[in-house]
């Protein structure tokens, strides 16, 4: 075990925050937003479907069609980006290609490329709920790895759930297939700021059998 990882990762859980005033006009450095979504894109998925899709929200044009769909936060305003977290719902189509660099990796063997995509369409085709959840689950896993990305390389960052997704879908004109799931804020942290607020016991939320 790398107890140096360890200890950093466990402090960063630790002392992780949402933030939710942020030090506005202060953009971020060049390269920053490429680092955090490649960093995002190492959250796991079912098959490796990687179904999802980040939109960086960095212009004053751009802020302000997010901020009208997403009740005026002001975070969205004032955050240096806020990232739109989206799952794909049709990914199934696409896993046999998606598949293919860790074919030509040696990593898989085709049959297993092909066992994969076949049982993923029989899954998913005619399941519109397991679609989503999918989607839900994939782009959530890559919305909390992005917020630790973010606070591992200095900056701070919050969750939002708080926007109209129907408005956003329409304002961003996403396709049918890509639910926005989750808004991603990073940013330079201003003062006034929560530490992160006390959790529940674990006799609370603990069972073990």
């Amino acid at each position: 075990m790398n107890t140096t990882t360890t200890s950093s990762l466990t402090d960063l859980l630790e002392t992780r925050r949402t933030v939710g005033r942020f030090i506005p006009d202060r953009p971020l450095p060049e390269g920053v937003v490429e680092k955090l979504i490649h960093l995002a894109t190492r959250a796991p998925t079912a098959f490796n479907l990687q179904n999802w899709r980040f939109i960086a929200v960095e212009s004053d044009a751009a802020k302000e069609r997010l901020q009208a769909v997403a009740y005026g936060q002001p975070q969205v305003r004032d955050a240096s980006v806020t990232f739109i977290v989206c799952g794909q719902t049709e990914a199934y189509r696409h896993l046999f290609a998606r598949l293919q660099p860790a074919v030509d990796a040696g990593m898989i063997p085709s049959a297993v490329q092909q066992g994969w995509s076949d049982m993923a369409t029989a899954s998913h085709e005619n399941n519109p709920q397991l679609q989503r959840d999918e989607a839900f689950r994939s782009a959530s896993l890559a919305a909390m790895t992005l917020m630790l990305a973010a606070n591992e390389l200095g900056y701070a960052s919050g969750a939002l759930s708080g926007f109209d997704p129907a408005a956003l879908a329409e304002a961003f004109e996403l396709p049918a297939h890509n639910i926005p799931v989750m808004l991603v804020t990073v940013g330079h942290a201003a003062e006034r700021n929560w530490q992160q607020k006390p959790r529940r016991p674990l006799s609370e939320v603990l069972e073990r059998v």
